[in-house]
């Protein structure tokens, strides 16, 4: 038999048509379950998680079947507890899947630290910038006699002597005690 005489038999013609109707209902029931299987349709809304302890979080999430997954603390925030969350994603009230990870950046328990810069020695105008582009604020100024009019002489945070290098918190308020341009008794 030759090959045109078989492509235009009635066998081979029989073969095809099956061969369509399998692969369509084939194709059929891998649709209808994948549509099961991944819940096509069903959605769960992400619940609002901002300010809320690891722990409620927690619970809310497993209530809502979602999973959470710590990624990291960021900058601190004085507006929300210590260990709290302040920010998700996806955002709340997002449609997402069941098993969705939703991941959560947390508050730390502080500002982190940052080291003071050297400003004894500086004038005050050169030295205020300096302080609060690091993210110090600038506190009580007084003055002692000194020949260096506004030049810091001493620092202090919290009473105490503060040098170059220490560590203090970010947002920390540095008191400045500047030379008033008068010569002391002793000089």
């Amino acid at each position: 038999m030759s090959l045109i005489k078989f492509l235009s038999s009635k066998a081979f013609l029989k073969q095809i048509i099956l061969a369509v109707v399998v692969l369509v209902v084939l194709c059929f029931l891998v649709l209808k379950w994948l549509d099961y299987s991944t819940n096509h349709g069903s959605f769960v809304t992400v619940p609002d998680l901002a300010g809320k302890t690891i722990e409620t979080a927690e619970i809310q999430l497993n209530d809502n079947q979602l999973t959470m997954e710590i990624q990291d603390s960021a900058n601190y925030n004085p507006k929300y507890p210590k260990y709290s969350v302040i920010e998700q994603y996806p955002r709340a009230g997002s449609q997402v899947k069941e098993n969705r990870k939703i991941y959560l950046i947390l508050n730390p328990s502080g500002f982190r630290k940052v080291e003071v810069p050297i400003v004894v020695g500086r004038t005050f105008r050169q030295a205020k910038p300096t302080l609060e582009a690091i993210g110090f604020e600038v506190g009580k100024i007084s003055y002692i006699d000194d020949i260096g009019l506004d030049e810091v002489q001493s620092i202090s945070y919290e009473g105490k002597a503060v040098n170059a290098g220490d560590l203090l918190p970010m947002t920390s308020t540095i008191d400045v005690v500047l030379g008033n341009g008068n010569r002391g008794e002793n000089e």
